[in-house]
């Protein structure tokens, strides 16, 4: 599988992961919206990372390279890392506690971002060739 293949199925995986939270969103099971929502632009941000040449093997070392290597570069905006760290905060609740504490609006909210993080990503990843 050639790099632009696999960052293809990223992207791809990526919208799936959105499309299956509207699904989970509509049946009202927020917490799993919340997870598939993180997930969407954890997948994206790996895919930038990697189109650089850089693999992580931990969720916040990909977060954290993400801010180093993008926010910090101003080569992305600051908002893209501060919804990505916001989704994986949501997304720990969301996966580790028993209370559900997300519901439709933090949920639709957290899809527009998604929605934005992902057509960033598709957009650079096009501009440099890789889709």
């Amino acid at each position: 599988m050639t790099l632009s293949d696999e960052l293809n199925v990223m992207v791809e995986k990526a919208r799936r992961y959105l499309n299956s939270a509207e699904m989970l969103r509509m049946e009202k099971d927020y917490d799993s919206a919340i997870s598939r929502l993180y997930y969407a632009m954890f997948y994206c941000a790996e895919a930038l990372l990697l189109a650089k040449g850089y693999s992580f093997s931990s969720h916040r070392a990909v977060l954290s390279a993400f801010a180093q290597h993008f926010v910090k570069t101003n080569f992305l905006p600051k908002d893209l890392h501060i919804w990505l760290h916001e989704a994986f905060e949501k997304r720990q609740i969301s996966d580790y506690e028993f209370t559900t504490r997300a519901g439709d609006t933090e949920v639709s909210d957290m899809k527009i971002k998604t929605e934005r993080f992902i057509a960033r990503t598709e957009e650079i990843l096009k501009r440099e060739g890789y889709l």
